[in-house]
């Protein structure tokens, strides 16, 4: 094939060429912006879990899941820093955000060790802040 014997110019195909170009450039950001917003998923789906297991008074499966551990009766010396009983007062209709009747994750940051995740917890102002870490998903209160 010599330059002389070259195919004629297709203008629409190389309009189709262009519209896919584009396409996948368009799917590619999409993919990236959505990547960005969930980046933090994972965690704020384990706090939810810990607040639906609270909102439905199942205490000893949020125990479970702020340990990230749920045969933790087997091995309850494990957990003796912070007890169940401790838990319990802390979480129960007796603690700090009373007896939960509503949750929803408000929003999360990233940390170098974890995300810090955000919940409005029976609509109140004051919002409780927990602390995911990422290696294992274990549940601390963010103190600040």
């Amino acid at each position: 094939m010599t330059l002389l014997d070259a195919q004629p110019y297709d203008p629409a195909k190389v309009k189709r060429r262009k519209i896919k170009i584009c396409l996948v450039v368009v799917a590619v950001l999409v993919l990236v912006v959505l990547g960005w917003i969930y980046r933090n998923w994972s965690e704020e789906h384990v706090v939810n879990q810990f607040f639906a297991a609270i909102q439905k008074q199942d205490y000893e499966g949020a125990y479970g899941i702020y340990f990230h551990d749920p045969t933790w009766r087997r091995h309850v010396q494990k957990y003796s820093q912070y007890t169940y009983a401790d838990f319990y007062r802390d979480w129960g209709p007796g603690g700090e955000w009373g007896l939960v009747k509503s949750h929803r994750i408000y929003g999360s940051a990233s940390t170098s060790h974890g995300v810090i995740v955000e919940v409005i917890v029976n609509e109140r102002a004051d919002r409780a802040r927990m602390f995911v870490e990422k290696a294992d998903k274990t549940l601390t209160v963010y103190p600040f």
